[in-house]
């Protein structure tokens, strides 16, 4: 792969540093792809769900999902 010039390089830096980024919210990106709702719980219950994650090798938010099933299965 061939290197940039000392040209190239500053033209793409001033690129990237000096030029606002346009952001098109109507095209879905990473965040409102995967992490669309995102939510905030207290140190106790985050230090919870990480260590059952960890434990059960699923991330926190399948471990949220479980419990809700779980709470809606029993209140019905």
């Amino acid at each position: 792969m061939a290197q940039m010039t000392e040209e190239e390089a500053e033209r793409l830096d001033e690129l990237w540093t000096k030029t606002t980024p346009e952001i098109d919210i109507s095209k879905p990106g990473y965040f409102t792809k995967h992490m669309v709702h995102l939510i905030e719980v207290d140190t106790i219950s985050a230090a919870y769900l990480r260590a059952r994650a960890d434990a059960d090798h699923k991330t926190p938010s399948q471990i949220i999902g479980e419990i809700v099933r779980e709470q809606m299965s029993t209140a019905m």
